[in-house]
């Protein structure tokens, strides 16, 4: 069993419409909750976060923003490089902290002098969440949701499916419209039902 997962809030701005007003923390991004918390320690004040899906970097970038660590550009790769540049030299005569988040992978830089300096920069990447982690995030989503998964049904759940945060909040998604639809709390039946309706009965159970 891994480390028990937290949560950190963010203290500003109102989180934005389909976002939670906190972040789930646990083996997948513990370190990068850290090297956020102390950006004097970033090569060049500058790092550059990257992660799977859903996985709360957006999210992450605006705690540390309106936490008063440092500037955050998301997606960083959306901005002309040159521009881009001019960012970075900014954030460098003010001794301003600069979070990079790209939604490309790879990141492929043209400009040279941008891509020689943030070939320095600080690598941020979140994993893959462990069991703990994952019982965490599911029950972050449900609560979000109204929904309770109890115990019984997560020790079902969680070994049978995938370790992702997209799965773990179409999952909960899933059970939300399975227990309206039979106007039900969300037993373990119900879960059994909501994950094989997403990825099919052989890959639902163990054998």
């Amino acid at each position: 069993m891994g480390k028990p997962a937290s949560q950190i809030a963010l203290p500003l701005p109102p989180a934005r419409e389909g976002d939670p007003d906190s972040i789930v923390i646990g083996n997948a991004n513990t370190g990068v909750v850290d090297a956020l918390r102390d950006p004097a320690r970033w090569p060049f004040r500058t790092a550059i976060l990257r992660g799977p899906a859903r996985a709360g970097k957006s999210l992450l970038g605006r705690w540390f923003e309106h936490a008063g660590l440092g500037e955050t550009i998301d997606p960083a790769d959306a901005l002309d490089e040159t521009a881009l540049f001019h960012r970075w030299n900014r954030a460098q005569e003010q001794g301003t902290p600069l979070l990079l988040i790209p939604n490309s992978a790879p990141w492929e830089i043209a400009l040279p002098d941008l891509r020689s300096r943030l070939g320095a920069a600080l690598p941020l990447e979140i994993g893959a969440p462990d069991d703990a982690m994952m019982r965490d995030l599911l029950a972050s989503h449900a609560e979000r949701r109204g929904l309770v998964l109890g115990e019984e049904a997560l020790t079902y759940v969680i070994p049978r499916m995938t370790r992702s945060f997209a799965a773990a909040e179409r999952f909960v998604a899933a059970v939300d419209r399975l227990a309206l639809e039979r106007q039900s709390r969300p037993t373990r039946n119900l879960c059994r039902d909501a994950l094989e309706s997403l990825d099919g009965p052989a890959q639902a159970r163990l054998l």
